[in-house]
C-alpha cells in the first residue's frame, strides 16, 4: 500500500515541490481545498502525514489542528506545520492548537525528501 500524504498549501512553489518530491518516493499526495474535503480524505485514506502551510488562506490551520486532534479516528495522524521564520507567534499558536511539529519554510524545503519518505 502506497504511503499517502495530505498537503494544505496555497503557494504554488511549495505545492509543486511537494508533488514532485512525493512522486520520487512513490507517495500519493492530495491537496484538498476545503476543510470538509480534508477531513473526509483523512478519514478515508488514513494518511501517514498531513502537511499544512500555516499561512494558507483557504483553510484555518488552527481550526484544522483542533478538529483533527479532537477526532478519535484522526488524532494520531502526524500534523506538520510550516511557517515564515519571523512569525514566531504563529508557530506558538500552531503548537498550542495541536500541531505535532512546526518548522520554518526553509527547513521544509531542505528536509522534504526525508519528511515524505518517512525517514
Amino acid at each position: 500500500m502506497a504511503r499517502t500524504v495530505i498537503a494544505v498549501v496555497d503557494d504554488l512553489f511549495f505545492a509543486s515541490k511537494i508533488r514532485g518530491t512525493a512522486e520520487q518516493f512513490g507517495v500519493s499526495v492530495s491537496f484538498p481545498r476545503r476543510i470538509e474535503a480534508l477531513m473526509e480524505a483523512a478519514l478515508r485514506d488514513q494518511p501517514a502525514l498531513i502537511i499544512c502551510d500555516l499561512h494558507v488562506t483557504r483553510i484555518d490551520p488552527i481550526e484544522l489542528a483542533k478538529l483533527l486532534k479532537a477526532e478519535a479516528g484522526l488524532c494520531s495522524i502526524p500534523l506538520l506545520g510550516f511557517f515564515s521564520h519571523v512569525q514566531t507567534e504563529l508557530q506558538h499558536q500552531a503548537e498550542q492548537a495541536g500541531f505535532d511539529r512546526v518548522i520554518p519554510r526553509s527547513a521544509l524545503a531542505t528536509h522534504l525528501p526525508e519528511i515524505l519518505s518517512g525517514t
